[in-house]
């Protein structure tokens, strides 16, 4: 039983690594015209499926420390968005991670779920810390801001999102890495 845990422990810490490096390599692709890679929100993928396939543990520490080891790298993302950053990734990848990996049944149906509450989980939480450090700064955040970071800015993104993470985890699920239940029924 030891040994299993074991390797369980050794494997997701080479995949959290791998997701990190994709992490910190993506935003170079999207990158090259920033109202893009602002739009596909690149970093936020490898923390979405870190959640799935670590657990949310794993998933919430690679996104907290995601943009703050981009930062000490590469001075991206600029600071104090780059905080307010941190929070947010942290909150996808133990949100999505903790619902989905306590799901009774592991679905498309529950992959979605999480997914679709862990992105208004990470953006309220991206809210909140913009609200707290701007009021610090004696700055206003408002609605309209929060609006338009959170949302409106990033539909582009929500929607790859949507879309390329259940495919993914579709295909890894042939793979034999995750695993979905077949019955329709079991999936409610």
């Amino acid at each position: 039983m030891e040994r299993t845990s074991g390797k369980k422990y050794i494997q997701n810490l080479v995949i959290s690594a791998m997701l990190m490096a994709v992490g910190i390599v993506l935003p170079f692709i999207t990158g090259q015209i920033p109202q893009i890679g602002n739009m596909l929100l690149p970093m936020h993928l490898p923390v979405l499926v870190c959640g799935l396939i670590c657990g949310w543990q794993y998933g919430g520490i690679i996104g907290f420390i995601l943009p703050l080891l981009r930062y000490a790298l590469f001075g991206m993302p600029p600071m104090p968005n780059g905080i307010a950053m941190s929070f947010e990734l942290a909150s996808y990848g133990a949100i999505i991670g903790f619902l989905y990996n306590r799901s009774k049944w592991k679905c498309i149906v529950s992959l979605y779920r999480s997914l679709i509450i862990a992105m208004i989980g990470g953006r309220l939480i991206w809210g909140l810390v913009r609200v707290a450090m701007l009021g610090l700064m004696r700055n206003a955040f408002t609605w309209k801001m929060f609006m338009a970071g959170a949302f409106l800015n990033a539909v582009p993104g929500i929607i790859f999102q949507l879309i390329f993470i259940p495919a993914l985890m579709l295909t890894l699920n042939r793979t034999g890495l995750v695993h979905f239940h077949k019955k329709k029924k079991e999936c409610i």
